[in-house]
């Protein structure tokens, strides 16, 4: 059985760098957790991250095991805002930012699925202690504007101002909802100058 994999066959996955597209993104379920604080220290984004990934392969091979149905693990994503959002765009306080990180599942995956997976990731040893805050929920973005980045995360500052008081504007549009990231490269195994994120803002 091959994996089916939905980040090649869904446009709201699609960017290119140097080009920004006002996308239509249809209402998704991911896995979520909430938290705050900078990424590169704090432990409950540690925490969230290790929580997240067992889960979404627990459901991925009971999906295939029960419903015959194999689906690529999608990456992580992050949805980000500050109480002073230049913290984020433009002086990059992390310790400010609070953050939402996600992994898209399938329509297939149903609360009672979610819930026998939390219950089976919960009893292997050495678990996040995050997992019981793991949510099962819908993003509803509908219209946005998005972009590919490449390269550090400390980089994308000139490529958000861009987006957000130039681009945005001159299109009519007005900024809603939270900053999107896509992380399509693999953090761990992947140099910061080539990671590829996808940068997303819902607009109106």
């Amino acid at each position: 059985m091959a994996a089916i994999d939905l980040k090649k066959k869904l446009d709201a996955y699609q960017a290119k760098k140097g080009v920004f597209r006002v996308v239509d993104v249809p209402p998704m379920q991911y896995l979520m957790i909430d938290g705050a604080g900078d990424p590169n220290s704090a432990p409950a984004y540690t925490d969230a991250v290790t929580a997240l990934y067992p889960l979404a392969y627990t459901l991925k091979f009971a999906s295939r095991r029960d419903l015959g149905v194999d689906t690529v693990v999608m990456p992580l994503e992050g949805l980000w805002h500050a109480d002073d959002m230049e913290s984020f765009t433009s002086r990059r306080d992390k310790s400010a930012w609070l953050w939402t990180l996600m992994i898209m599942v399938p329509d297939h995956v149903t609360p009672g699925m979610f819930e026998a997976a939390v219950a089976a990731v919960s009893k292997k040893k050495d678990v996040s202690p995050a997992v019981g805050s793991v949510r099962l929920d819908t993003l509803e973005e509908g219209r946005c504007v998005q972009t590919l980045h490449v390269g550090s995360f400390d980089d994308e500052a000139p490529l958000l101002e861009e987006m957000h008081h130039r681009y945005i504007p001159e299109n009519g549009l007005t900024m809603r909802g939270r900053h999107h990231e896509i992380y399509l490269s693999d953090m761990r195994r992947v140099e910061p100058a080539k990671l590829r994120t996808i940068l997303r803002q819902p607009v109106s």
